[in-house]
């Protein structure tokens, strides 16, 4: 019988699920030292090293078996850890992390093992990062979506119809005007919102260096739809030393000209869907409470739309 596994939850992931996900999530974390040791069992893992978190996730380090190097990573169940599940299956490592083995029912996964203490935000050449995310982008959205993924269409509709009633929680009339321009724009493209799998959220933090590659993606939130839509993470990465460094506006329209380059997409349709996700942060900054437009979010606007 193997011996006893102790597994801490961190303070910073029980502040994060107690403020993300309420009661729900406080219960599923007091769940989660038994789910690790029942997984380090289940699938013969041994603890090789310290834990790590992010908001939703405890990752921690193990070794197989078989002398395998992976990664277990713990979630509570959520429709954002299925579709991961589906993302991963589907892109089998092509240019993101390999998923080992998983349980569908508690959203485990045992993953490649990367190195977690180097991000691309270790690559102090903006040009030589974003031409690394440039290429991983490429792979993945060449990729059909599967069944079962959340499709841009139905986000972008339902962020379209909030607008009327998100804009009068602004106070700047500007503002206001800005989040009925960006709506009118992506309510053009909603009979053609694209069918590829979408990362949804790969910034240079979600990028890790890895044996297999030099980098490898990780951390999906796939979603089907068009590949102008997976622009915006990249484009305000490393966003307070872009705004140090000055001349903001030429570094967003030398990175998204590099990203659509890349990906071979129509510049003023890719323009459009990076105006959705700004919207899309917008809303989701209203309904928090917060009712303004975000600096980043204009500059990243008036780039693309004035030039």
């Amino acid at each position: 019988m193997s011996a006893p596994h102790t597994i801490e939850v961190p303070a910073a992931l029980a502040a994060s699920y107690a403020r993300g996900f309420g009661e729900p999530g406080t219960a599923w974390l007091a769940t989660l030292p038994t789910l690790a040791a029942d997984f380090l069992d289940r699938w013969d893992l041994t603890l090789d090293g310290p834990s790590r978190c992010g908001e939703a996730s405890l990752v921690l380090p193990v070794t197989r078996g078989d002398g395998v190097r992976a990664a277990l990573r713990l979630q509570m169940p959520r429709e954002e850890t299925t579709a991961a599940l589906i993302g991963l299956r589907t892109w089998d490592g092509d240019g993101i992390v390999r998923l080992l083995d998983h349980d569908p029912e508690s959203s485990t996964m045992l993953l490649e093992r990367l190195d977690g203490a180097r991000s691309l935000t270790s690559l102090e050449d903006d040009d030589a990062a974003m031409g690394v995310i440039a290429g991983l982008l490429a792979r993945l959205v060449t990729v059909p979506a599967p069944d079962g993924l959340r499709r841009l269409a139905d986000v972008a509709g339902a962020m379209v119809e909030q607008v009327p009633r998100a804009v009068t929680a602004l106070p700047d009339p500007a503002h206001r005007r800005r989040l009925r321009s960006w709506a009118s724009a992506v309510a053009e493209l909603l009979d053609d919102t694209g069918d590829r799998m979408l990362h949804w959220d790969l910034h240079f933090g979600n990028v890790l260096a890895a044996d297999r590659e030099p980098w490898l993606a990780i951390d999906p939130e796939p979603l089907a739809g068009d590949p102008g839509f997976d622009l915006w993470p990249a484009l305000n990465s490393r966003w307070d030393d872009v705004v140090a460094k000055g001349d903001a506006r030429r570094t967003v329209r030398r990175r998204f000209d590099l990203l659509t380059e890349t990906l071979d997409l129509d510049r003023a349709r890719a323009t459009v869907w990076t105006l959705a996700r700004l919207l899309q942060n917008a809303l989701w900054d209203i309904e928090d409470g917060y009712p303004t437009l975000t600096p980043s979010a204009l500059t990243i606007a008036d780039s693309l739309q004035n030039r």
